[in-house]
């Protein structure tokens, strides 16, 4: 992979209820952050109404920043089922969306994100969410950490690129 031309990111943390999303763009090495939001989703409306949403949400950030690819974070789930299997399908409508427009879909498990982001593992939220601060300029407040994960997911994107495409 050529290495100095501009890369976007379509940066993706998986959710049903808050989706947090980001695009990051690189050029010769330099960040900058283009766009990061949190999509929410209606509680009141159908689970099919808000896999709309999600996907509609996904098709149009693509559609307005054309991506190079699209990074999410690898599900993980230790306790909750039903939000497990909620998330998860919410992700199926995030590739499907991605493979319609043609992009690749890289995964990040949690930890390597960490890794990337704070150098530990198992770092905690306000760790990560530190660091982001510091690693890239975010020009608006943030509400919620799930924007802070987007944008965490695709700098360890631009960070693995010897690894991944």
């Amino acid at each position: 992979m050529q290495h100095n031309r501009d890369i976007i990111v379509l940066a993706v943390d998986p959710g049903y209820d808050r989706l947090g999303v980001a695009v990051i763009k690189e050029t010769a090495g330099k960040s900058a952050l283009l766009f990061s939001d949190c999509v929410t989703t209606n509680k009141k409306s159908s689970h099919e109404k808000r896999l709309e949403v999600v996907g509609q949400a996904i098709a149009e950030l693509i559609h307005t920043w054309q991506p190079n690819i699209l990074a999410v974070e690898e599900l993980f789930f230790s306790k909750n089922q039903t939000t497990a299997l909620l998330v998860s399908q919410a992700l199926g409508v995030i590739i499907y969306e991605a493979a319609k427009a043609g992009l690749g879909v890289v995964y990040y498990m949690p930890a390597h994100i960490k890794i990337a982001i704070t150098g530990y593992g198992k770092s905690d939220k306000t760790h990560v969410t530190t660091m982001v601060t510091r690693l890239i300029k975010i020009e608006k407040k943030v509400a919620h950490d799930d924007e802070y994960d987007a944008i965490a997911i695709g700098l360890t994107h631009l960070a693995s690129r010897g690894r991944n495409p």
